[in-house]
């Protein structure tokens, strides 16, 4: 694992292991220094664990080197404007889901996204789909 002084430019984000029974998230998710970087790319294999598999990402942020507070992605929806009018827009917390289509591993490149010059990242996962027979997931991280 890298230390604060040097960050590695891929690392190990998940190892390929099945996910959490019933679908809760990942309970001590890798933590990744990115100290110096400013986007992230995740390279992610999912292989269902039964039909109608899915899975559920958020990739968090901390901007202090232990960890202490973490951060999920926004998304942002401009509000309608209208003249003499103030503007309401909504922010709220995403997750992301990936969607199966086969029963092999599938891959997909999800990124690259701003880490917002976060000291490290953490991508917890979960099944979300069948939770019954949660599925494997793995994930690299690359970092620029």
């Amino acid at each position: 694992m890298a230390n604060d002084s040097f960050c590695e430019q891929v690392q190990t984000a998940r190892a390929a292991v099945i996910l959490p029974a019933a679908g809760a998230y990942d309970g001590t998710p890798l933590e990744l220094h990115c100290a110096g970087f400013s986007t992230c790319t995740l390279f992610i294999s999912y292989t269902r664990g039964g039909a109608g598999g899915d899975m559920q990402f958020r990739p968090q942020v901390s901007p202090d080197s232990d960890g202490a507070v973490w951060h999920r992605s926004g998304i942002f929806a401009p509000g309608a404007v209208a003249s003499g009018a103030d503007t309401v827009s909504n922010l709220q917390r995403e997750d992301i889901e990936y969607g199966s289509t086969d029963a092999g591993a599938e891959t997909v490149v999800y990124g690259p996204f701003d880490i917002h010059g976060a000291a490290r990242l953490r991508v917890p996962c979960r099944e979300s789909g069948a939770v019954g027979t949660p599925g494997t997931a793995s994930i690299q991280a690359r970092f620029a």
